[in-house]
């Protein structure tokens, strides 16, 4: 009997990438973290409750990386959190690990095209922000359609780009840093607000472990994902602290939330910050601006080839229409499932709810944490003898606090956001039903490992 591991005659991915292209798709991934949504977080926290909240958040991530290394090195298939859930937990919990990735992965670039068009729009006021965010989709969707290492070469250009933006961002404003900044309303809900800030933390990091959804495509990925993981998040980890500080310590965190005289939150908070800096000239400001839409980009661009993986691999194994499943003949990429999550996110755009998006989104990443830790952990204690060419350190420490830190995150979100945790219930559930009623209970037999 075949397993879905067993990929048999089904489409395959050609391997292409190399470690460097590695970094720069997982620093790629999350680098649009960096200049813009974690601002959300400070009207709930302050910027001691985001602080806290985003030491929390650099523990969780730093310890699931490497528990996630184990996995996506033991088994490098597209389909990630999916491919791991279903052979440690069966195809259920296989099913709802998958969706979990897909709502994560298919609501964090919507977030981030809104973005893209607050920033854009500073530079071109008299140009609408939905038409920038809608054309990003258009954009690259296409370059992902055209290869993999195309995509791939393009998201280390723009990352490479962004992190310079960030250390130019922060040689201005660093400058200009004060301690006393940092103490205006410092936590001005109590204890809730740290609880509150998490999502917009975790936003700094989302979507780091979209680089084991390119493990197919890696080449020796045994290897490679370990080094791509690995210096991937030393990176962010230090661009996420030197960024918090620079643009908190120049005005604190009001200056960099609300743009003069409105109550309403910006997009922007970089160039927030560098408004703040005495006699700055306005064209480095815009120089800022044009390079942080590249970081925007690199994120935006790779999340949607993280997706395009996740969505194919569902269509590819049944558990989604099959056409999702296809690829193309010369470009070798999932076009149909690239294109499916690209009307999917336009409709999405049309809320125009970036908070809200962003918090959806951390449902989706929270619960694929936690099914993929304890993944391991069934893994670790069933399947003793697969081979692991990377171990986590530290087992079963690391990856236990990883498990706790996750789970604690996911109950405060739900609490702190109850409306929005049952519309991600409908979104996980209403799919499971139909793989309940349609496939699983016809399939028992071809959707079980051999």
């Amino acid at each position: 009997r075949r397993s879905i591991l067993d990929n048999g005659k089904q489409p395959e991915l050609q391997k292409t990438l190399t470690p460097l292209m590695l970094w720069g798709l997982g620093v790629g991934y999350v680098i649009s973290g960096m200049y813009f949504g974690w601002n959300l977080g400070l009207p709930e926290g302050g910027t001691l409750g985001m602080a806290i909240a985003t030491f929390v958040v650099i523990i969780m991530y730093s310890t699931f990386t490497f528990s996630y290394t184990e996995l996506a090195c033991s088994l490098p298939k597209a389909g990630g959190a999916f491919i791991y859930a279903h052979k440690a937990l069966g195809p259920r919990w296989g099913f709802i690990g998958g969706m979990a990735q897909n709502i994560e992965f298919i609501f964090a670039p919507p977030a981030i095209a809104f973005a893209i068009g607050a920033y854009l729009n500073t530079l071109f006021p008299e140009t609408n922000t939905l038409f920038f965010a809608i054309g990003s989709y258009f954009i690259f969707t296409f370059i992902n359609i055209l290869g993999v290492q195309l995509a791939a070469t393009f998201e280390l250009l723009v990352t490479v780009i962004a992190v310079i933006g960030l250390i130019l961002f922060s040689s201005l404003t660093l400058p200009h840093f004060e301690w006393s900044s940092l103490q205006q309303n410092a936590l001005p809900n109590g204890v809730s607000g740290i609880f509150k800030a998490l999502p917009f933390a975790i936003w700094f990091f989302l979507a780091i472990e979209g680089l084991a959804n390119v493990a197919e495509e890696t080449k020796n990925p045994q290897k490679n994902i370990v080094l791509g993981f690995s210096r991937a998040l030393f990176t962010l980890v230090i661009l996420c602290v030197v960024t918090y500080f620079a643009s908190v310590g120049v005005s604190g965190w009001q200056a960099v939330v609300f743009p003069s005289g409105e109550t309403t939150a910006s997009d922007a908070p970089l160039p927030l910050a560098l408004s703040q800096v005495p006699g700055l000239n306005p064209n480095l400001i815009k120089a800022v601006v044009a390079i942080g839409v590249f970081g925007l980009v690199a994120s935006f661009h790779g999340i949607i080839l993280a997706a395009g993986r996740t969505t194919f691999e569902f269509g590819r194994v049944g558990y989604a229409p099959s056409f999702l499943g296809k690829i193309g003949g010369k470009t070798k990429t999932p076009i149909y499932a690239l294109i499916f999550n690209m009307m999917f996110g336009i409709v999405s755009l049309l809320t125009g709810k970036t908070g809200e998006i962003i918090t959806i989104a951390c449902f989706g990443a929270l619960t694929l944490y936690v099914i993929s830790t304890v993944s391991l952990f069934r893994l670790r204690r069933d399947y003793p003898k697969m081979e692991r060419p990377f171990k986590v350190m530290a087992y079963p420490f690391v990856p236990l606090i990883a498990l706790v830190l996750s789970f604690l995150c996911l109950i405060s979100l739900a609490i702190y956001n109850p409306g929005l945790f049952f519309i991600f219930l409908l979104l996980l559930f209403i799919p499971f039903l139909g793989f309940e009623i349609f496939l699983y209970k016809k399939n028992k037999k071809t959707l079980s490992f051999s």
